[in-house]
């Protein structure tokens, strides 16, 4: 399944600056997969040692956040859009 998935800035110089890219997968978690085979490097940026996301990494399917469905097991559909928020902190 081809979803759309939005890079957000950081991470374009994984991406050849590319701030939105296609990807496959059934999960957030195998799309993460394809992502790491096409741009080396992204996962460990999103994902701590132990392959759980880092707790500031927000990732959003079609506007909703995955902490409140199934994590990286939230099901993917054809055509869903993706956003990869980095969180921000600052005072």
């Amino acid at each position: 399944m081809a979803v759309k998935v939005r890079i957000p800035t950081p991470l374009r110089k994984l991406t050849e600056g590319k701030g939105e890219v296609e990807g496959t997968g059934k999960t957030i978690g195998d799309l993460l997969e394809d992502l790491d085979g096409k741009f080396p490097g992204i996962r460990e940026r999103l994902c701590d040692e132990s392959g759980n996301l880092r707790r500031f990494v927000n990732i959003y399917v079609n506007e909703e956040d995955i902490r409140f469905r199934q994590g990286k097991e939230t099901i993917l559909s054809d055509g869903d859009e993706i956003s990869i928020v980095p969180a921000i902190a600052g005072g």
